[in-house]
């Protein structure tokens, strides 16, 4: 954002109206020019030279401060732009009032672009809403047909519809963290009741590749949205298990708010770990892997952020990652 400073705006304005400057110098020069000429004495060009130069000085002066207000006035616009951009301080000039002009056409059509896209948006959210729930009586279908057969085919067509269904409930997720209606409940929850059901939803998965889990009783309140909270632990757990052919996936917390969620998989890449929560990223592991969407941890961070909880990792590749979510909050009362 532009500061406003007078001395810049004094340098701008000067270089703003030099021509008028080296003008009136041209003139002075000519006045004494003529003066010469005529053999006058010293004293009346000096005196007429120092008269004309100070009458220069008050017009500069006054059209300056006048200048200066303006801008001032339209710093103060620019930074509360969306509030305030039909309050433009009167036109000088037919110049300056064909600008404001442009200025309030180019504004009528950003309003009507922007309704038209916040319209669709929420079309489409619709949209994806409505399909995600059709999708889901397929899935559920699928399922209770594979879970009647107790077989190493169906036991791997159940691990791959697991898979299905956390992409089409990601799409969704993905839409309604990036609109602008409020999706959020802050209230204050156990916070082993999240992570259980977390833990409950993947133990199927935890099973079918033999990773042991670590995990003890925590007494912990935290004050965050239960599902976005929720969210963010099972991509978390998700990409753990995707990750680990062996060994195990510890989830602790300790004194200060922090839940650690750590595994003994391929780890992250030194070079993709500042990367990893962009969006459409997928690293090294990604690129190996080819199932990869780089959505997964681009949603966390967008999560975490709205829920002001920080997320990071620490990560040794063949050693395996570590993912904290900071749980600390404000002093809020929660009604």
């Amino acid at each position: 954002m532009r500061k406003d400073n007078i001395f810049r705006s004094l340098h701008k304005y000067i270089l703003g109206n030099l021509y008028i400057v080296i003008l009136f110098l041209a003139f002075i020069g000519v006045f004494i020019g003529v003066f010469s000429l005529y053999n006058l004495e010293i004293e009346a060009v000096v005196y007429s030279s120092i008269l004309c130069i100070f009458l220069g000085l008050i017009y500069f002066v006054c059209k300056f401060l006048s200048y200066h207000r303006k801008h001032k006035e339209l710093l103060r616009i620019e930074r509360s732009i969306s509030l305030i951009a039909n309050e433009l301080p009167s036109p000088s000039d037919s110049i300056e009032e064909d600008y404001q002009n442009m200025i309030s056409s180019l504004i009528e059509i950003n309003n009507k672009t922007l309704t038209d896209f916040t319209k669709q948006r929420n079309e489409s959210i619709d949209y994806y809403t409505t399909w995600v729930h059709q999708v889901k009586v397929p899935i559920a279908v699928m399922k209770l047909i594979l879970q009647g057969e107790d077989t190493n085919e169906n036991k791997e067509l159940l691990s791959e519809l697991f898979r299905v269904e956390e992409y089409v409930e990601m799409v969704l997720c993905y839409f309604r963290l990036d609109s602008t209606s409020n999706d959020f409940v802050f209230k204050e929850y156990k916070l082993d009741d999240i992570i259980k059901k977390s833990i409950r939803k993947y133990a199927s998965q935890f099973i079918r590749k033999k990773i042991s889990l670590n995990y003890n009783n925590t007494d912990k309140i935290v004050l965050t949205d239960e599902k976005w909270l929720s969210f963010i632990l099972e991509q978390i757990l998700s990409n753990a298990i995707k990750y680990t052919d062996r060994g195990s996936i510890t989830i602790s917390i300790d004194d200060d708010k922090i839940l650690s969620i750590s595994d003994t998989g391929i780890g992250i890449a030194e070079e993709d770990i500042p990367r990893i929560f962009e969006k459409g990223f997928t690293g090294y592991n990604g690129r190996a892997d080819k199932k990869s969407t780089g959505l997964g941890l681009y949603l966390c961070k967008m999560a975490a952020n709205k829920l002001s909880h920080s997320i990071y990792v620490k990560s040794e590749v063949g050693v395996g990652s570590t993912f904290f979510i900071d749980l600390k909050s404000i002093d809020l009362k929660v009604e």
